[in-house]
């Protein structure tokens, strides 16, 4: 009994062409034709952050680059041994804090993953629009605002 009620219902929230999908309009029946794969920006020009505590992108290609438990392809250049060398920064400090705040001689296991949190990124158009404001500007805006 319930179920007839609900059917009706729900199949109307559904409708055809009223629900905005990642498929455009492709129908659910059909394959759609995938896109181009974007390239990677491999500037090595470090960008900006948008927020406070934002783990920083990566401006390189990583293709390639093995991480598992035995090696760490990142750390030949961001280790602190190897950064006058290759110019790339060193990792945080906060990478070598275990949970309890102590500090280690080598990277913490925690953050030893480093795609756990840094990306690369596609030079490509964004597949959503973007409406983020940085706190700098919604602070300048009200700052403005009272004057």
């Amino acid at each position: 009994m319930l179920l007839s009620v609900l059917l009706p219902v729900t199949a109307s929230w559904a409708a055809p062409g009223e629900v905005a999908t990642l498929r455009e309009k492709t129908s659910i029946d059909q394959q759609k034709k995938p896109g181009i794969i974007p390239k990677v920006i491999n500037s090595d020009i470090k960008q900006a952050r948008n927020y406070p505590m934002q783990p920083p992108v990566i401006p390189h290609k990583i293709r390639n680059y093995e991480v598992n438990l035995n090696t760490n392809k990142c750390m030949s250049c961001h280790s602190r041994q190897r950064t006058e060398e290759s110019q790339a920064p060193m990792v945080s400090v906060t990478h070598f804090m275990d949970r309890d705040g102590n500090f280690l001689a080598e990277i913490s296991p925690r953050r030893y993953f480093c795609n756990q949190c840094h990306v690369t990124q596609l030079d490509t158009k964004p597949v959503v629009e973007n409406e983020f404001v940085d706190m700098h500007a919604i602070m300048k805006q009200k700052s403005l605002a009272q004057k």
